[in-house]
């Protein structure tokens, strides 16, 4: 007879979640193929999305599309939390409205509804792709882990300027292609900061996700995840001119490397080159990368250095080479 004292406990799934509309499909299933194939350790997978109807279509892409294995997944539309929310940011009208705007707002929120204080939440975009077998990061006990990218994506700049107005601290440098933090979450803290951010009134883009992050990072502590092996994709001068010239994204994406990367967050255009460069053999590096890597300290965005950045942004615009709402 064996003593069940002496069995080991069971091993508890990595919580990880994802904002994800079927109309993002196009790409976003090779993220949750290669996720699904290449995880070495046991997930479950929360996809979050808008109707009823997409969690449909999402739930048959994920059973009849999707070899998901031993991981596990769930599927939640807008309204699933809308008791959750009433209750739990009851105090919080700001967080509330916050919710309501962009869909990619709700990768800060929703998470938090679906989550118990101290329980991780790994956040990822759809535009991922996961090239090697590869464990996560350690989610911190307190902090917050980013992914690290050469420019930043705080956008659109009179939000970021406000920001810095109101001496709201901001990192630099800030990717949100990867997410990790855990619970309890200050929603006091988070509140404040979108009411001093006009949360009424913000422009309902994508990018306001970033100027959020960066500040959390500020106020949390943490840092970036690993570069060389949590990889965002850089839209430089360079890759803009062979795109002028007509080389192709798969050819473009021939320079990166692969087989050292737990994941790539092929951001703007490059999501829409997966599918070309996954046909080609590009992707898939068939190596292991599960060791855990090193955190890259926060750094700050200061005001000066955003004022330097928005001057050769404006220059280079005035010279056709760049378009001031994208970040490079």
């Amino acid at each position: 007879m064996t003593n069940p004292a002496s069995q080991p406990a069971p091993v508890q799934p990595r919580r990880v979640f994802m904002v994800l509309s079927p109309r993002s499909l196009v790409y976003a299933r090779y993220a949750l193929e290669s996720l699904f194939r290449n995880a070495a350790e046991l997930l479950h997978v929360h996809l979050i999305t808008d109707s009823p109807a997409d969690r449909q279509q999402l739930a048959e892409e994920l059973s009849a599309n999707q070899q998901t294995g031993r991981h596990q997944w769930s599927v939640y539309a807008e309204d699933d939390l809308e008791d959750m929310e009433a209750s739990l940011f009851a105090r919080f009208p700001n967080l509330r409205l916050f919710r309501k705007g962009h869909p990619c707002w709700r990768k800060i929120t929703d998470p938090i509804l679906l989550s118990a204080p101290g329980e991780e939440m790994i956040l990822l975009d759809p535009d991922l792709y996961f090239p090697n077998r590869f464990r996560f990061e350690p989610t911190l006990n307190r902090g917050l882990l980013l992914m690290w990218q050469k420019p930043n994506c705080l956008l659109p700049p009179e939000t970021v300027l406000k920001a810095m107005q109101e001496k709201i601290h901001l990192a630099h440098h800030v990717d949100i292609g990867v997410a990790h933090w855990r619970g309890p979450v200050d929603l006091q803290w988070i509140e404040w900061l979108l009411q001093k951010l006009d949360c009424r009134n913000l422009p309902r883009l994508m990018h306001i996700e970033a100027i959020v992050w960066a500040a959390l990072a500020m106020r949390m502590g943490g840092g970036h995840l690993d570069p060389a092996y949590w990889h965002c994709w850089h839209r430089s001068q360079a890759t803009r001119l062979m795109l002028k010239l007509g080389t192709t994204g798969s050819r473009i994406l021939r320079s990166e490397p692969f087989q050292g990367m737990k994941c790539f967050h092929a951001g703007g255009e490059a999501k829409y080159w997966l599918a070309e460069a996954k046909q080609e053999g590009l992707l898939d590096g068939g190596k292991a990368q599960v060791e855990q890597g090193h955190v890259v300290p926060f750094t700050e965005l200061t005001p000066n250095h955003y004022r330097r950045q928005q001057s050769v942004k404006r220059w280079l615009a005035r010279l056709g080479y760049y378009n001031v709402f994208q970040p490079v």
